[in-house]
């Protein structure tokens, strides 16, 4: 990419890949049809599609964000390893397949570049409802009979746990009481199709949330929410080239708090009926960030706001409280002339005048939306290696980009 281009105009949002995968996941729960809109088109939902069809489930796309998911009888109730170890939420299928066939068999995740990150909970939760649980060679093996309702306390608002939990509570046998849960959008969304499929589930979007087991769920047609974090991404676009950009589709109540950091900066932030209008008109001012569980600061922005700050007039401070090992982008931004400074879990921006083009490598999902960011604003040419990371979560990043007047484009690896 070529930086320096100002970006102006309208973009859509794509479905939300975070809430995508576990709607998926329990189409498990059915022998019914599921019937999902605004699926998009990343990495991370073709693995899921491809786990499910080594299941046996009848996957077909109606049009190209359209699926049709069918699960009348499974042959496997497998996650393998090299499913997993590509994509940690393939665990997703473990609430589901014990909740409606009482087995499962699913490859632990293990650590990832941005953290270990367990399913203890999930296990511990699972076992409070009756499941049988042992782990052998790397893998979870699971068995019950019917599941029972219980009470279950998170030490820590998991969301992926939270999404098992749910829907496994969601065909066991009396009432389960989560407490302590996330509470993050895309699991009002799960909650949502899990009732119009038949469940009943009070409490989604709080910390508390009390599901009655139902025998059998029906099939079900639902339209996923827009994703936060790719719109979040966006107006971080429009504030690194001092842009005006309307992202069409998104909800600004998914996004209070990091809205109000955008302001923070300086930028100018709109609600229209359509969307959400980002501006901005000079260089950002420094802020102080605390990642937290929603609806606090998102972990998923953090890697953007840096960007954002790295051009700002004077020091900002960025604290990630979630993730232990989600500072990977820094050694990037600093070749492309940033000054930051890492002390344990944070990070100390101090920020410039300009970032310079230079050849760099993403790392992971967010951290390679960051440095497409910093791409945007750099002076020179900026080329970006590993960019399958940020196919994972984002549906045709640079095509988007280009629409609004960027200069850039995808070239063989």
């Amino acid at each position: 990419m070529e930086g320096g281009h100002r970006l102006q105009g309208e973009v859509s949002v794509s479905g939300a890949k975070n809430a995508a995968l576990p709607l998926i996941a329990a189409s498990l729960l059915t022998g019914e049809e599921v019937l999902l809109e605004n699926v998009p088109q990343v990495g991370d939902v073709r693995t899921v599609l491809n786990l499910l069809r080594r299941m046996g489930v009848q996957v077909e796309r109606k049009d190209p964000h359209c699926l049709s998911l069918r699960t009348e009888q499974l042959a496997f109730w497998e996650a393998p390893y090299e499913l997993v170890k590509t994509m940690r939420a393939s665990v997703l299928v473990l609430g589901p397949l014990l909740g409606r066939f009482g087995r499962a068999r699913i490859s632990l995740p293990g650590g990832c570049s941005i953290g270990s990150r367990p399913i203890n909970l999930h296990l511990m939760g699972l076992e409070k409802m009756g499941a049988r649980i042992e782990l052998k060679g790397g893998y979870v093996e699971a068995r019950c009979g019917r599941l029972k309702g219980a009470q279950i306390f998170l030490d820590t608002p998991t969301v992926t746990g939270t999404e098992n939990l749910m829907m496994a509570a969601c065909l066991a046998g009396g009432q389960t009481v989560l407490e302590n849960v996330a509470r993050e959008p895309e699991i009002s969304d799960l909650a949502q199709l899990l009732v119009s499929m038949g469940a009943q589930i009070e409490g989604a979007g709080s910390n508390r949330i009390s599901i009655e087991g139902v025998k059998e769920l029906r099939g079900a047609q639902h339209r996923i929410i827009p994703d936060r974090i790719e719109a979040g991404t966006l107006m971080v676009a429009a504030g690194m080239t001092r842009g005006d950009v309307l992202i069409q589709e998104a909800v600004p109540e998914h996004l209070q708090v990091f809205m109000e950091k955008l302001r923070e900066v300086g930028m100018t932030i709109g609600v229209e009926p359509n969307g959400i209008r980002a501006r901005m008109d000079g260089r950002p001012r420094p802020v102080n960030v605390k990642t937290l569980p929603y609806p606090g600061f998102p972990t998923d922005m953090q890697a953007q706001m840096m960007a954002l700050v790295s051009l700002a007039q004077g020091r900002s401070v960025i604290t990630e409280t979630v993730f232990e090992n989600r500072f990977m982008h820094v050694n990037e931004l600093t070749r492309m002339g940033a000054n930051i400074r890492v002390q344990g879990s944070t990070a100390i921006v101090q920020g410039s005048a300009e970032l310079s083009g230079a050849q760099v490598m993403a790392t992971d999902l967010r951290a390679s939306a960051c440095l497409v960011l910093a791409g945007l604003a750099a002076r020179g040419t900026t080329s970006i290696s590993r960019v399958y990371h940020l196919d994972r979560g984002y549906e045709g990043m640079e095509r988007k980009l280009a629409s609004l007047g960027a200069a850039i484009q995808r070239l063989p690896e």
